[in-house]
């Protein structure tokens, strides 16, 4: 995973010398994310630059990746887990080993980029310019996972980024590029190539799962997401998610994807990180699950005060004030420092259980399997401005990929199709009932059964404790009172939301950039249609877990 950056529609007229240096200086404010090369491409109606995060192929992958006959210029940042599939299909004179370039061979070999980017299984947001047709396709995976912004300079140059800091002072229109679609310049228009039939189910439409296949799916998207010629690990919180990912990976960590299993891998130990405050329920957790597993375990302690230091470094580089996105990116922010420091680059993560499978405790008030269901799938159409942004960002900051097994397509398709009613929690039913009893086994029972914990709250009840508490001194009663005047878009509800929307306005000033950040009233990361499910959430709106009253047990003690 890396970082781009591209300016396109450059007119005959423009000095290409000052271009290229400007974009040059923009992209420099994300090198973080790919702190290993830096790759230019210069044409005419062109300008890519390409900040690189060597993980696959870090001999011959550099970027931008040319065609060999020079006319292709593709600047991306992701992972194609399936490219050896579709380089396998493909005739294309490939010049390299990285997953990406199928990405080219698929655009020469198919003409809509509708049909071709819809064979892609990964995550990934690229550029690809055609110098012999004067043509650009741009793309984001469909979930979102990899980030990726666009405006317009007040020249009317297209510019595309992967963190929005690189359009800041720029683009005063810039913008989210919307995941699962695709801009194609031949025809200028933004069209979504990712639609699954399972959008759409009332709730009790979906098929029936065996546990056998849900754990099979699962344990092939985890497999396929092990694709890598570096150094990596798994974040284990000692939830269900990250432990089920651990447990997978450290089935297949023994052997090299890229030969079929039937080399040994370069790295054969399993290395897990946690971190928490001292005495947090994730540390304590994640230890019982890595010596049940057999990993290599880090488990970092942070003060509340080493965590308060760098919140205006984290809202700079997760690029948003969404106050549970913020108190999760926080602790992730510090462990990626740490996991940097011990040479790895890439991690395995749990984002998207949750949002599949209904794990948010507020799921257990849904009034019925067509509403949970509805709901999944609005919390998987938000994951790229919550989830999906901290996981990647958080860890990027400090050039560490976060790959997200979850999410992955083909186990997707099998999870979200699954009949609603055999997902739902409440009645003595724990949330992910199904998911916990599809690798009964496979976990320790007070870890597979462990309840939900999210992640700010595992960390340590004591770090959100704290946040409210110094935001009541860092934030007057007199400016909270004007909030919605200085704030009318998205005004802020408490001090704590105020404190971080004000370092925001610092790094990120103007409407524009206000506006990439989603709003509305939640209870335990709902989103504000599930407000409805319960008359008692209206009066009790907080992202923590701990809000959904009667059902965590901890909260309870």
């Amino acid at each position: 995973m890396c970082s781009i950056f591209g300016m396109f529609d450059l007119q005959p007229g423009d000095d290409l010398a000052a271009l290229r240096q400007l974009a040059l200086e923009l992209s420099q404010r994300q090198r973080h994310r790919g702190p290993d090369w830096s790759g230019v491409f210069v044409d005419a109606g062109v300008i890519l630059v390409h900040e690189r995060l060597a993980i696959v192929d870090p001999a011959s992958g550099a970027q931008p990746l040319r065609s060999r006959d020079g006319e292709l210029a593709l600047a991306v940042n992701g992972e194609i887990y399936n490219h050896r599939e579709l380089r396998a299909a493909s005739a294309y004179d490939f010049t390299t080993g990285s997953d990406c370039e199928v990405i080219n061979a698929l655009y020469r070999e198919q003409t809509s980029p509708v049909e071709w980017v819809a064979r892609l299984n990964g995550i990934f947001a690229f550029a690809l310019w055609d110098s012999e047709a004067s043509r650009y396709v741009i793309a984001r995976d469909p979930l979102g996972v990899c980030p990726l912004y666009w405006g317009h300079d007040a020249q009317g140059r297209l510019c595309v980024a992967s963190e929005m800091k690189a359009l800041v002072g720029v683009c005063e229109d810039v913008a989210p590029f919307p995941p699962g679609y695709v801009y194609d310049s031949a025809d200028g228009e933004l069209r979504q190539y990712y639609r699954k039939p399972w959008r759409d189910y009332v709730g009790t439409q979906g098929r029936q799962v065996s546990a056998d296949e849900l754990r099979g799916a699962f344990e092939q998207a985890v497999h396929r997401q092990l694709m890598t010629d570096v150094p990596y690990g798994v974040l284990l919180s000692g939830g269900l998610d990250s432990s089920l990912v651990a447990a997978c990976a450290a089935r297949f960590a023994r052997h090299r994807v890229e030969e079929d299993d039937r080399a040994e891998a370069w790295w054969p130990r399993l290395h897990s990180f946690a971190i928490g405050l001292e005495g947090s329920p994730d540390l304590a957790a994640a230890q019982v699950a890595a010596d049940a597993l057999g990993t290599v375990h880090h488990g970092f302690v942070y003060t509340f005060w080493e965590g308060l230091d760098a919140l205006p470094e984290v809202i700079r580089h997760i690029e948003t004030y969404d106050v549970t996105t913020i108190r999760a990116s926080t602790p992730m922010y510090l462990l990626a420092r740490r996991i940097k420091a011990m040479g790895v680059k890439m991690v395995l993560s749990g984002e998207g259980s949750d949002e599949i499978f209904g794990g948010y405790l507020y799921f257990h008030k849904a009034p019925s399997a067509e509403a949970f269901h509805e709901e999944t799938v609005r919390k998987l159409d938000a994951l790229h401005s919550y989830d999906c942004l901290r996981a990647n960002k958080s860890m990027m900051a400090w050039g560490v990929e976060a790959r997200v097994p979850f999410l992955d397509l083909e186990f997707l398709d099998v999870a979200m199709g699954m009949d609603a009613r055999h997902k739902m929690a409440g009645q003595g039913r724990i949330e992910k009932a199904v998911l916990r009893e599809a690798f009964q086994g496979a976990l320790p029972d007070e870890i597979l059964w462990r309840q939900k914990e999210q992640f700010s709250d595992g960390v340590g009840y004591g770090w959100i404790d704290g946040l409210k508490a110094h935001a009541e001194q860092a934030v007057s009663d007199r400016e909270f009172a004007a909030a919605a005047t200085r704030f009318p878009h998205n005004p802020p509800a408490t001090k704590e939301a105020y404190l971080y929307r004000r370092i925001f306005e610092k790094f990120y000033p103007g409407a524009a950039c206000a506006a990439t950040v989603p709003g509305g009233k939640s209870i335990a990361c709902s989103s504000p249609a599930a407000l409805a499910w319960d008359p008692a959430f209206a009066g009790a709106a907080d992202p923590s877990g701990r809000a959904v009253k009667g059902v965590h047990q901890q909260a309870l003690a």
